[in-house]
């Protein structure tokens, strides 16, 4: 009996293998048809330990080694963001497919030549905006598609907490970031405005908090808090629309979204008292169930998938392309001590 063989593996590499790098290792060990043949890191240690965990990885410090294996089709890059526009290029010119963990690079030049180059060699380029692949951010796109909030007034997000403290960028890149892609994929849309106020309060040249305001099409306002210097970490966010109102909160793993039949209502008795005219409606609330799955595996596998199909993933180069658009110029506001800057599209 003749029987069908299987198709060998896509072959994947990790350039990168510290805070966040090797939650790639352990999730690409989950699926089937995937898997991670090298690590790329400078730390001896670091590569030691994690050879100790993934034996079958071989571990190298020189990203040479997987740019010359053909056998490896998909890169991750896990570094630093300044060291992004020349890795990811490397890896385009080497016939690689790339997944590169946010921000895509630190100015939009650099992002938007990646993306060109992605399209000359036809290959995939995918940023890593893990929260565009969480479960309830995902609930939070069905909810404004089907118009369950009404018109949808302003957003609010606050993403605090005490450290980690990088190196390599500040709070608004490492934190804010995370806000604007989920802004940018809830409302479809770019800012086309920001205000931003921040402080360095620890002796670096980096933002520790920020105060920011985009005014996105429609009139729709988005507030964002972000701070390394906070006692408590925090990951919530709120969406006030004219029929209902939502708040979602990524630490609460068994209620993380509540939905409000909450309002302001046209009180029909008074005609000429305007302090008797708008009353606020108290309805229900609502606590859907949510079947909760990891964001880092639904994003890689949806990069696995891009590769596969030859389509564009959700977080494609464009769109990480323009959320550095949009970090841009909220440096730009903070050191004019906030005035409104605006953001044009690429």
């Amino acid at each position: 009996m003749l029987t069908k063989e299987a198709s060998p593996p896509l072959y994947t590499a990790l350039i990168g293998c510290g805070h966040w790098g090797p939650n790639y290792l352990r999730v690409i060990q989950q699926l089937l048809g995937v898997e991670m043949r090298w690590a790329a890191d400078l730390s001896p240690s670091r590569r030691e330990s994690l050879s100790r965990q993934f034996p079958q990885v071989k571990m190298t410090d020189q990203v040479s080694d997987i740019w010359d294996d053909p056998a490896v089709q998909a890169v991750i890059v896990a570094t630093p963001a300044a060291s992004h526009p020349e890795l990811v290029e490397a890896a385009l010119k080497a016939g690689k497919h790339v997944l590169c963990e946010k921000p895509l690079t630190i100015s939009p030049a650099e992002s938007d030549a990646l993306v060109a180059l992605a399209a000359e060699k036809q290959r995939i380029l995918m940023v890593g905006h893990t929260f565009l692949f969480n479960t309830g951010i995902r609930q939070l796109k069905t909810y404004l598609s089907e118009k369950k909030l009404g018109q949808l007034y302003y957003l609010h997000s606050t993403r605090t907490n005490l450290g980690p403290i990088r190196s390599d960028v500040g709070a608004i890149e490492d934190l804010a970031s995370h806000d604007i892609a989920i802004f940018n994929y809830l409302l479809a849309a770019l800012p086309e405005e920001v205000s931003a106020r921040g402080h360095s309060c620890l002796p670096h040249a980096h933002t520790d908090l920020a105060f920011m305001t985009f005014a996105y099409p429609g009139g729709v306002l988005a507030h964002v808090h972000v701070s390394w210097l906070n006692p408590v970490k925090v990951r919530q966010m709120t969406l006030v629309g004219s029929e209902k109102m939502v708040t979602w909160d990524d630490i609460n793993v068994v209620e993380p979204i509540r939905i409000f039949d909450a309002g302001v209502m046209q009180e029909p008795y008074y005609h000429d008292f305007g302090q008797y005219q708008l009353l606020p409606k108290q309805g229900d609330t609502w606590i859907p169930r949510l079947q909760l799955s990891e964001p880092l595996k639904a994003e890689v596998e949806a990069f696995v998938a891009a590769i596969q199909t030859q389509s564009p993933p959700l977080s494609d180069g464009a769109f990480g392309a323009d959320v550095v658009r949009v970090l841009e110029a909220t440096r730009q506001s903070l050191a004019a001590g906030g005035a409104p800057v605006k953001i044009a599209s690429a």
